[in-house]
């Protein structure tokens, strides 16, 4: 392939051909899916933002209509014998430990897990203390944020599920929990706000890792790695005619 321009040849060779044509448009493709990534973030801020202006009460005939991150309140009885320890999460400083769900049972007679916050492994075997977990399940009012179930980058085999409680679950579905609580647990669960009491380490952050800025500046550097390559290409082969 060559191309005469004025004075110059442009004649590059196949592979840095091929090369380009396998790279640029990954280059591009990375660029838009981190402005992809910027776009959700903001929503969900905003949806975040919205959601704390108001408290609305929480129950089976509202819990699906609920917009994520909305701040509710529910009223019921902590199920202290089938709490859930969701395994593998990060402390807010990134210690090792984890979550601790523990079903609420409603007025209406369905479910919803209440996330009461973070606690590290146990000594030894890597449990905390059971009566560490230990909740009063006298009727109270519980107050949080509506959130999804929590979703791994990538999933493999399944959540689990034992015999024993509290459970130890690594990424479970709505499906095996359901297989745990019940058709009337309900689809979303409750991140309980700080100063409520019987909770552990809480500290949410509505978008997972960093801002929407962050991803714009990485879509900026791939577009860049994108214009970089395009323009090494052409100077590199495009050279003055000898004749």
């Amino acid at each position: 392939m060559q191309f005469r321009i004025g004075q110059k040849v442009f004649a590059p060779s196949w592979w840095a051909t091929l090369l380009v044509a396998a790279m640029l448009p990954l280059f591009i493709s990375l660029g838009y899916w981190q402005l992809g990534r910027a776009e959700t973030k903001r929503v969900l801020m905003a949806q975040a933002a919205v959601g704390q202006k108001s408290t609305v009460i929480m129950s089976a005939s509202n819990a699906d209509q609920l917009p994520r991150y909305q701040h509710v309140r529910l009223s019921g009885w902590f199920d202290n014998a089938h709490q859930v320890l969701l395994d593998n999460m990060p402390s807010a400083l990134g210690q090792p430990g984890y979550r601790v769900w523990t079903p609420m049972k409603l007025s209406d007679d369905s479910i919803v897990l209440v996330d009461r916050g973070w606690v590290s492994y146990g000594d030894g075997a890597n449990k905390p203390p059971a009566e560490s977990l230990q909740v009063s399940e006298q009727s109270r009012d519980v107050t949080g944020i509506v959130d999804e179930l929590p979703r791994p980058g990538v999933r493999a085999g399944t959540a689990g599920i034992g015999t024993s409680w509290p459970q130890m679950l690594n990424f479970p579905t709505l499906t095996e929990l359901r297989q745990l609580f019940g058709p009337k647990l309900q689809t979303r669960i409750v991140l309980m706000d700080a100063d409520n009491v019987d909770g552990f380490e809480r500290r949410w952050h509505i978008t997972q890792g960093f801002g929407p800025e962050r991803h714009i500046a990485y879509a900026v550097q791939w577009f860049g790695f994108a214009a970089t390559l395009l323009v090494i290409y052409v100077v590199v082969n495009l050279k003055r005619k000898t004749s």
